[in-house]
Formats: structure tokens, sequence, C-alpha cells
């Protein structure tokens, strides 16, 4: 990814993640009485959309801080993390989740990005890891309590996408050095989706960003061991080199994207095209060949869609940077 695009994101992550929205649909009511107040009760993550997308768009600026030091909008990330990450804030940030009915909020997708975000804090040395750290204590002790009780994993293309946070998780885990917590996601991975094999693809769904077909091979490339990888990935797409399913290989088109949930479908084509790159540098051959051209396709409809309409550039910045740099 060029600094000039790196830049542009970096733009678009600034003017979202301070402007409050309206709408906060994942707020818990307790009463009469409890007012919805953005900045009192999520004094970091109040802005953009929903408070997961103001969780990411951190993350987003984050790793832009790390990776591209040297262009203007630096500063500016500086100044907002500085005035952002401080003891006091992360605490009310913290104690919405003492809550009745809070074990909830979020769970898992504002989790797993709360956990990438401080990942990506502790990867750069960032000061505000520290500071950051006991709100992304108290997420992922809830995701080690909650991993035992999810009976079935859930296979949604939306937030509620188990492999998904699987695969956040693990980044968080591996640079944390939780391997408890690696055990149990690779132990919970097997159970779901081990004996899954000759996968259908039926895909996309209309509202998807996520593809869940390879949202599940992603976490299992990142879970098992590279010999089982290889073993169980070549059940669950047997045919892949051959260019099937051909819809999981076909970019989604996007009719409408002044419609949150129709504009989905471009960060499908981005979360696709992320997903097929990191399956393709442990595969060979043909396959690697079809997974990266199909990445290319989706990356050519999607990646100019970012900005745009306030409801997919408040998040598919993102999922565009994931696609272009990687997980890791």
């Amino acid at each position: 990814m060029t600094p000039a695009r790196a830049a542009t994101f970096a733009r678009i992550a600034l003017g979202h993640v301070t402007r409050e929205y309206p709408h906060k649909p994942d707020h818990i009511m307790a009463g009469d009485t409890d007012a919805y107040l953005p900045r009192e009760i999520h004094p970091i993550f109040f802005g953009s959309f929903d408070w997961h997308s103001c969780v990411h768009g951190y993350w987003l600026l984050a790793r832009i801080q790390r990776l591209y030091p040297d262009i203007e909008e630096v500063a500016a990330i500086a100044a907002l993390f500085a005035n952002a990450f401080t003891a006091d804030k992360v605490e009310r940030e913290r104690a919405y989740l003492d809550r009745p009915g809070a074990r909830t909020f979020e769970r898992p997708y504002g989790w797993a990005w709360l956990m990438m975000l401080q990942s990506e804090l502790e990867i750069a040395g960032s000061p505000h890891a520290t500071t950051l750290r006991p709100l992304c204590d108290a997420f992922a002790q809830l995701w080690r309590v909650h991993l035992p009780m999810l009976s079935y994993p859930v296979r949604a293309g939306t937030h509620a996408n188990t492999a998904f946070a699987l695969i956040l998780a693990d980044r968080y885990a591996r640079v944390c050095g939780d391997g408890r917590m690696q055990t149990l996601m690779a132990e919970r991975a097997n159970q779901w989706f081990g004996a899954d094999r000759a996968a259908q693809a039926w895909e996309p769904g209309g509202e998807d960003f996520l593809s869940p077909t390879l949202m599940e091979a992603l976490a299992m490339q990142r879970l098992l061991p590279p010999d089982a990888f290889a073993s169980w990935f070549s059940g669950f797409l047997p045919v892949l080199a051959s260019g099937t399913p051909e819809t999981l290989l076909t970019p989604a088109r996007v009719s409408d994207r002044s419609d949150g949930r129709i504009a989905h479908l471009d960060g499908l084509n981005l979360t696709r095209a992320w997903a097929m790159r990191e399956l393709a540098r442990t595969t060979g051959g043909h396959v690697r060949d079809v997974l990266e051209a199909s990445a290319r396709e989706h990356l050519a409809v999607a990646l100019d869609e970012v900005a745009g309409d306030y409801m997919g550039e408040h998040w598919l910045a993102s999922f565009a940077m994931l696609a272009l740099t990687g997980l890791d």
C-alpha cells in the first residue's frame, strides 16, 4: 500500500472516530432514566456509527502510525491517542461491562477488534498499550468464558461470525503471549469445524461483509499446525483448483451504496481479498493461482469504493487495510 493511500485512510478514520452518530444500536437500557450520552458512557469509542466501528477505526490509525510514520497525518493520530487513551477514560469504558446484561455487548465482533487494537499498540511499543490493557483484559476474559459455552459456531456473514472473531483474537493471543487462549480456541475450532468437508459456499448473502467459507478456512489456517491445515483445507474446498465454487470466487455486486446493509457487500469483496491472500501464502500450485487471481478481482471492484457514502466510509477503510497489508 502506498503512503498516499495510507494518508487517505488516515483522514477518513480521523474524520469518523470522533464524529457522534445518533444511532447506537447495541446500548443496553436498564430503565426509563437510562439516557445514552455517548461521550459519557464511551469516552474513547463514542464516534463513528457504532462502538465497534470506532474501535477498528482506532486500530486502522494505530497501524498507519506504525507502518507509515512519515506521513503528515501521524501528528494528528498521536494527538488523538494522547487525548483518548487515559486511565480514567479506559476505566469508564471498562465500567460499562459491569452493567446488567452487558455480557452480550459487542459479542464477539467488538471484543475481537478491541483485542486487535491492543495487539497493534503492543507491536508498536506504544505507551498507550499499558493504558488500554485493563479494558482489553476484560474483553479477553469474557471471550475465554464464552468459548466453552458456545455449543455451535455462528456461521453468518455478519458481525456474529465466530470464525472471524477467532482470527482476530488469535492475532492478539500470539502478540501478547496468551497461550491459554490459543489452546482453547484451537480446541473449539477443531470441534466446530474439524469435520467440515466440501463446502458449498452458498454465498454471498444480501447483507454479508464476511465470507463464512473463507473466514472458517482462515481461522483453521491460524489455529491448526501447517500439515493438519493442509489436509483439512484440501477436503474443505476440494475443487478450488478448478475455479469452483464459482460463487466464492466471483466478486459481489453492490446495487446501492447509500443502503448501509447492501453496502456491506463492498466489505465482503475486501475481506474475501484479504482471506484469499492469507490462504494463498500456505497453499501451492493452481490453488494458490486461483486464490491470488480472485483476490485481485475482488480488490479491483472494491478498493475505490472505500470513500464516498457515509454508510460505507465509516468502516470500509479498516478492511481495505487488512486486504492490502495482511493480518500481521
